[in-house]
């Protein structure tokens, strides 16, 4: 796992002002990735990193020799971040990653190496972040959702199987199945809703085509793979978490009623392949460092993840304390003003398997993951009902309808209705966050 270092230390200010107020989530110590274009241009994306309120152009910052004491590495990876997608940084690896942060961090912290606040150099580089568009922050060849917290994979079994609400391979094998990438977009994308085939409303009848009645959202956290593997050759535990480069909130939108009738044999298909969304923040493992947490405490009688998915580090600092959040606004709600209500919140800490086990189950037959590829965690949900990571669990199968403000509720979602997913790791003053993943529901186009 990384070692703390320099870049971590709360003493540490930035001369962006943004960035020390209380509760921020682009503090010096955090420094996210992503892709961005100055709203009303029609430039190529470019790559940034999160200072506050700004966006610090890397390749522009490279441009106006920003890194000249940095060394060559740092500059090899500033150089990295010329292209539209982080994809040419990730191929260069963890030591490219950490002196790219290193360098970072002096440039933009209150001393001898940084900028001046005032000067021609920063007003080039240093952009409100208001007034930029931001765009999808890698290039995403493969996306494989996986099913990792038991306490969701409980609740949907327990609706759909009471006798055995967890299949018997759950506890000893990451289930994941193949998404479709072409369809994951960036936070404020379109979401329309999907029309599909759904189970015939009477036995001996034929299946009804429509827009599904039962659209959802998935809380998810999302895992940026930066380091490939070759062709038949697995990734061992020991070393998977250095082929992570950083995560993001994802949002897993789910047509319910059409999963439910395709599901079986296969698994899931055009109930998620219409539209995935994340957050335009690619917050670096080296960010969280901090925050790591234990591995899911098995119960009495779970039994020890078999010896390919067992590693100490793994089990001590595996997992993150990361919260994580839900919102609603609907229409009505929008037009008084009224703010979006929460309607769950939860913590990553509660996903039975690691990142680290399901990049290495995802390879073990080897199986080769590319840079930029994304690992989706499935929904994150806790033990209690405020924690549950969607409405088939929060609103029970649509039995108990969540109570927003105004006097609606919510089984299932409504069109017009905005989905926001917010996520931060706090502790001792330290706060790295994540920024967020909206979207709005849109009627199903017209047949």
């Amino acid at each position: 796992m990384t070692a703390l270092d320099e870049t971590h230390d709360t003493l540490l200010h930035s001369w962006v002002e943004s960035a020390n107020a209380p509760g921020a989530d682009f503090p010096l110590q955090n420094l996210p990735f992503g892709a961005f274009h100055k709203r009303g241009s029609h430039e190529a994306p470019r790559i940034g990193v999160a200072i506050g309120d700004r966006v610090l152009d890397v390749a522009a910052a490279l441009d106006a020799a920003c890194f000249l004491k940095a060394g060559l590495l740092a500059q090899a990876a500033a150089g990295a971040c010329r292209g539209a997608t982080l994809n040419a940084l990730l191929l260069l690896g963890p030591d490219a990653w950490h002196a790219l942060r290193v360098a970072l961090s002096r440039l933009l912290r209150v001393g001898a190496d940084s900028l001046r606040p005032d000067g021609p150099a920063a007003a080039r580089i240093l952009l409100p972040m208001a007034e930029l568009e931001l765009h999808l922050p890698v290039e995403i060849g493969d996306y494989t959702d996986f099913y990792a917290s038991v306490h969701h994979a409980t609740n949907i079994g327990t609706m759909l199987r009471p006798d055995q609400p967890l299949m018997p391979n759950y506890k000893w094998i990451p289930i994941g199945y193949h998404g479709r990438a072409s369809s994951v977009g960036v936070s404020g994308m379109p979401v329309r809703r999907p029309v599909g085939q759904m189970a015939p409303a009477a036995p001996g009848s034929a299946p009804t085509v429509g827009p599904s009645q039962r659209l959802d959202y998935e809380l998810e956290v999302g895992a940026i793979v930066g380091q490939r593997n070759a062709l038949a050759h697995p990734v061992r535990i020991g070393a998977a978490a250095a082929h992570l480069f950083g995560i993001v909130l994802l949002n897993d939108w789910s047509a319910r009623d059409v999963q439910g009738w395709e599901y079986q044999p296969l698994g899931p298909f055009l109930s998620k392949s219409f539209a995935t969304s994340i957050s335009p923040w690619v917050v670096t493992q080296e960010a969280l460092a901090p925050f790591r947490a234990p591995a899911f405490v098995r119960t009495e009688g779970d039994p020890a993840p078999l010896t390919y998915l067992a590693d100490a580090a793994d089990q001590a600092s595996g997992n993150l304390d990361l919260t994580l959040e839900v919102l609603i606004q609907t229409q009505a709600m929008a037009k008084a003003h009224v703010a979006p209500a929460r309607v769950s919140i939860g913590n990553a800490r509660e996903l039975y398997w690691t990142f680290a086990q399901m990049l290495t189950h995802h390879t073990m037959n080897g199986c080769n993951l590319r840079a930029g590829d994304l690992l989706g965690s499935g929904t994150v949900s806790g033990p209690t009902p405020e924690s549950r990571g969607c409405l088939m669990e929060r609103a029970w199968r649509g039995t108990e309808p969540v109570a927003l403000p105004g006097g609606e509720t919510r089984a299932w979602l409504v069109d017009g209705d905005t989905l926001i997913m917010r996520g931060w790791c706090e502790r001792e003053g330290r706060r790295i966050g994540l920024g967020e993943v909206r979207g709005t529901v849109l009627p199903a186009l017209a047949s």
